[in-house]
């Protein structure tokens, strides 16, 4: 093969054959690109909120939503390479990419305990999505994906936990 040939390589279908039905294929790849931008997502945003809490709390929640984008950013490439595994672009779906600043607007006007409330609805509504993807990959007899699906949802949880302790009077 030259060199040329090699460059000129491009991704297609490659005709998987791995006991999944291609429907469920698809439709699994799509679940899964909608969290892979809920992830990004929730990674930008504790990123953003890492950078600019303020308060009492800065120290703790500093160092907790480092501990999150990093564990999120690993886990958006897993989720990629699943997608891939597939036989699916990763993303299946651009619009999941769209805006990763937080809903509640400038930073600016945030105190840390909106910050974390922010949080714990973008984890809550992960769980909820992975939740179902993560039956359905049961339902098919997709093991890989649910046990990736599981792993996720345990830190996630974990998380809940942190942030809603955080929080609580």
């Amino acid at each position: 093969m030259t060199v040329q040939a090699v460059l000129q390589t491009a991704p297609g279908e490659a005709g998987i054959n791995n006991g999944l039905d291609e429907t469920y294929r698809k439709d699994m790849a799509e679940a899964l690109s909608d969290i892979l931008g809920a992830t990004y997502k929730l990674t930008v945003v504790s990123h953003i909120y890492h950078w600019n809490v303020v308060g009492p709390l800065f120290k703790s929640l500093h160092e907790l939503t480092e501990e999150h984008y990093n564990d999120l950013f690993a886990a958006a490439d897993e989720i990629a390479e699943r997608i891939r595994a597939l036989d699916a672009l990763a993303p299946v779906k651009g619009a999941n990419f769209g805006n990763f600043m937080p809903e509640r607007g400038d930073v600016k006007d945030l105190k840390a305990q909106d910050m974390v409330e922010d949080l714990i609805a973008m984890h809550e509504e992960l769980v909820r999505t992975m939740r179902r993807a993560g039956e359905a990959a049961g339902d098919a007899g997709d093991l890989v994906t649910e046990d990736m699906l599981t792993g996720r949802l345990t830190f996630h949880e974990k998380a809940l936990w942190m942030l809603r302790a955080i929080v609580s009077d």
